[in-house]
């Protein structure tokens, strides 16, 4: 098999990995993983670019996508991307200039606003997606489909011990 630039670096880690508790193989998984990461979001970054969005617009007009009737309020909104209620505002304040959501009143709470896709929004988000997903089917064709979801179990497994290390710490 090829090498690649990870393979070189853990090669000059070597006598680093005698002295330390450094182990060749955990870095090389780290390392790949962290690597086919940047990769990934800088290609994200240009699709985002060339359909005028940022990745937090994005993530905004994709939970939309995804609740029902396309609505949700801008509380529950900055509650699932982990933002402020303020930050919330400022990406809303931006979208809804550009004609990809609306804010209305909520007829079942009169305090309450409801923010909701249009099919402008719909269309700028779908169109993204598009585009990014034939980019990581480009990024994932290098493995065959068995390849594939063997990896995928693999991340699986490596994502679960992660969410249960996070769960007992809270």
């Amino acid at each position: 098999m090829r090498e690649d630039h990870v393979d070189r670096f853990l090669r000059r880690l070597e006598g680093l990995s005698r002295e330390t508790e450094l182990d060749l193989e955990v870095e090389g998984i780290v390392d790949r993983i962290n690597g086919i990461a940047r990769r990934v979001r800088r290609a994200m970054e240009v699709t985002l670019a060339e359909h005028g969005l940022t990745h937090p617009e994005w993530e905004v007009l994709g939970k939309l996508r995804l609740a029902e009737g396309h609505t949700s309020s801008p509380g529950e909104l900055a509650a699932e991307i982990e933002v402020s209620s303020g930050t919330m505002t400022s990406r809303l304040d931006r979208l809804e200039q550009d004609g990809l959501v609306v804010r209305r009143p909520d007829t079942a709470d009169r305090r309450g606003v409801l923010v909701e896709l249009t099919p402008a929004g719909k269309a700028a988000y779908e169109a993204a997606v598009n585009v990014q997903a034939r980019k990581e089917a480009f990024f994932a064709s290098a493995l065959t489909a068995a390849e594939q979801r063997r990896l995928n179990d693999l991340l699986r497994k490596l994502m679960l011990a992660f969410e249960d290390r996070e769960r007992e710490r809270a």
